[in-house]
């Protein structure tokens, strides 16, 4: 038995690793991301007030979004947060205190002083901006 380091042709190991199963693994990953990533960034489903408007360019911009559904339900991003909670979720929020924007949408049915006890509750957390989402009105038949 040969203690050298020259091959032996009864031994066919191989010394390089073989990255087709791995790349085969990475681009089915890489499919179920770009699959799922668009459905993640869908929020609460909210009957928005229908108005008149302009558009704002918020493409290089990533708010956050603070939503009120009909049922008087507070919402940061799809995750509900109590009304005890909230000034204390927005002043820990780390991109808040750098930003001080939010984005908010309310259902159009929900009372006015809800509404205004929520907003109330951003300026005490310090949130400076408050982008009001809303959508446009169906376009008339003429």
């Amino acid at each position: 038995m040969s203690m050298s380091g020259a091959s032996d042709s009864s031994d066919p190991t191989m010394s390089e690793i073989n990255v087709t199963p791995l790349v085969d693994v990475m681009l089915v990953l890489l499919i179920i991301f770009m699959i799922t990533a668009p459905l993640m960034q869908q929020g609460v489903e909210i009957d928005l007030p229908k108005t008149h408007a302009d558009v704002l360019d918020t493409k290089d911009q990533d708010l956050v979004l603070l939503s009120l559904s009909k049922d008087r339900k507070i919402y940061i991003g799809k995750t509900e947060i109590t009304r005890e909670k909230l000034e204390t979720i927005l002043e820990f929020n780390e991109k808040l205190k750098k930003d001080k924007k939010i984005d908010f949408a309310a259902d159009h049915s929900l009372d006015y002083g809800f509404v205004v006890d929520v907003l109330a509750a951003l300026r005490r957390a310090g949130i400076e901006q408050v982008g009001m989402l809303t959508e446009p009105p169906p376009p008339e038949n003429e």
